[in-house]
């Protein structure tokens, strides 16, 4: 009881309007869920009391999901999307929904991360000057700040790792299809996924553990002298100079105590953006079908935004016009299913190229990780930036009890 009036109170105050606004929605059964958590004391609930986030576009029953949009306003939840059912069962508190980036950062190149038109721009927590990233922008601030010590986020590309990185926390996307997609409004299927987001790695991944239907298996920090880890030298160039100094330092720690660190080449594939741009229409009417909401096609949302300019269109709309009216045949269209063709392809390629490893730290951008589905973590050290940020360091994967234990060993050695 005592940790979900803690966070109720930060949520209010250092979360709220005037302070990081980080906070979409609180739920007013926050308590009362606490209350009744303190009567299940003789089951073993491994997250029994803990306050948790969840970003505003997965469903929360009588909460709104509104993808930071005022075009979604209405859309009341009537039930849990299927991970926050088992986040209940597994003794989670829910304390409300996070602010986020508008529509998973799919409204306009232009638009910052951590801005939406209901929510307002969320605030970095360590630097108001610097960006919260997104689009789990709201989650990560609010694990950041201390508000709570667990909160859920989507990814899609990079809305939970990069975020999670920028903001100086450990966060998780399983690889695609592991979690239950049902009740999250959706950006792109074919590469979306919830995750968990935490200060620590054990953290990250008992949330995670908690939001899976079946059990996560027994994990245990690889041993160093036993470690396989490929660096993807992708656009390396484009790291600033204080983020090469301390990858270097940590690849040179772990070559001394035995790890064998080789490099590859993995850089970033056009084919994720023509993805997500032919599914994000056709697949939010399908979750819209189902929901509360007035508006239920992107017609109908485009619409909204250019009939009120002033609330919506302050960044602009390019990229849902793009999926709205550059998309010809739907999910039928050629230059989709030659993207599909292409990503099965990158699937093979890639994680042949990798399956002899625990794990890939990235270093310059690539998006190879997210269009192939593969697992990701990003986790964070002791060591903090010119601006106090945590320094954190991106992994992914193709198997990931491997990628994981990799993770939790290079957690240890980063401090």
């Amino acid at each position: 009881m005592d940790r979900t009036e803690k966070a109720l109170h930060l949520a209010e105050t250092l979360g709220g309007k005037d302070g990081l606004n980080c906070i979409a929605e609180l739920d007013l059964t926050a308590l009362q869920q606490a209350r009744e958590m303190e009567k299940e004391r003789a089951k073993a609930l491994p997250l029994r009391g803990v306050p948790v986030l969840i970003k505003d576009n997965i469903d929360v029953k009588g909460l709104h999901t509104t993808a930071g949009s005022l075009a979604l306003a209405d859309n009341l939840a009537r039930a849990d999307a299927p991970i926050v059912r088992n986040l209940r069962k597994n003794g989670a508190v829910i304390l409300g929904k996070s602010n986020m980036t508008e529509f998973a950062n799919y409204v306009s190149t232009s638009m910052p991360g951590g801005y939406s038109s209901r929510g307002g721009q969320v605030v970095h927590a360590d630097d108001p000057a610097l960006s919260p990233s997104g689009s789990s922008s709201g989650s990560a601030v609010a694990v950041s700040a201390g508000i709570v010590p667990m909160a859920v986020g989507t990814d899609t590309s990079f809305s939970i790792i990069a975020c999670a990185k920028f903001n100086g926390i450990c966060g998780l996307k399983p690889p695609v299809g592991v979690l239950p997609a049902e009740g999250i409004l959706p950006l792109a299927r074919t590469l979306d996924s919830a995750g968990p987001m935490a200060r620590t790695l054990d953290d990250t991944l008992r949330l995670y553990a908690a939001m899976r239907t079946e059990p996560l298996p027994a994990l245990r920090p690889r041993r160093l002298d036993r470690l396989r880890l490929a660096v993807n030298r992708a656009n390396v160039e484009m790291l600033p100079e204080g983020e090469t100094l301390y990858l270097r330092r940590l690849l040179n720690r772990l070559r001394a105590g035995g790890a064998a660190v080789s490099e590859l080449v993995q850089p970033p594939s056009p084919v994720l953006k023509t993805i997500m741009q032919w599914e994000f229409g056709p697949m939010l009417e399908d979750y819209l079908r189902h929901s509360s909401a007035a508006l239920k096609t992107l017609a109908e949302i485009v619409a909204f935004y250019e009939s009120h300019p002033a609330s919506m269109l302050r960044y602009g709309d390019e990229t849902l016009r793009a999926a709205l009216y550059e998309t010809p045949g739907g999910l039928r269209g050629a230059p989709y299913q030659d993207a599909l063709r292409l990503r099965r392809e990158a699937i093979a390629r890639v994680t042949a190229e990798i399956a002899e490893y625990d794990a890939v730290l990235m270093t310059g951008p690539t998006n190879i990780m997210h269009l192939c589905g593969l697992p990701s973590v990003t986790v964070a050290g002791s060591e903090r930036t010119e601006e106090g940020v945590r320094r954190a360091v991106i992994l992914y994967g193709a198997d990931e009890t491997r990628l994981y234990e990799a993770a939790l060993l290079l957690e240890r050695e980063m401090g």
